[in-house]
């Protein structure tokens, strides 16, 4: 008797190596796969600061995107957006790690969310676990956002 198998195995990801250099902001990624690191781009100026992001979505596609700083909205914007307005403005990250609501962990490049409702949930959620320890910082992450000198005050 002969019994043929058939084994089907997971497509290996692909692999890039991000190569991090003095003049970059920012690399890393999140849950779905997405991984890139922020510069400056060559004509960003004080005044207009444009962030250059290059790396990979979550389905494996090279992407690069240009982010005007003071264009970005924090109740409207990518997780890339938010991590450009982080590391342009060096915004302190809760454990060392992110300044950004946990959630942002599950976006893919093109999805927009508002950071800000994101940051109140978040808080809402640890004042009814009794974390007001967490409460604080993830308020304190949100009045950055809500404060920054950029133009994106005209959002609030």
């Amino acid at each position: 008797v002969s019994a043929e198998k058939t084994f089907y195995t997971a497509e290996t990801p692909k692999v890039y190596q991000i190569f991090t250099t003095d003049n970059m902001l920012w690399t890393g990624g999140n849950g779905t796969g997405l991984s890139y690191c922020l510069k400056y781009a060559d004509d960003s100026t004080d005044e207009n600061p444009v962030v250059l992001a290059k790396g990979v979505d979550e389905n494996g596609k090279e992407f690069e995107q240009r982010i005007y700083i003071n264009d970005v909205n924090p109740s409207s914007a990518t997780v890339v957006e938010m991590r450009a307005l982080e590391a342009h403005y060096k915004v302190e990250k809760q454990g060392g790690f992110t300044s950004l609501p946990l959630e942002a962990g599950n976006m893919g490049l093109n999805d927009r969310r508002d950071f800000i409702s994101m940051f109140k949930k978040s808080i809402e959620d640890l004042n009814k676990l009794g974390r007001f320890d967490l409460s604080l910082l993830w308020t304190k992450s949100m009045d950055t956002y809500l404060n920054l000198p950029n133009a994106n005050s005209k959002y609030k």
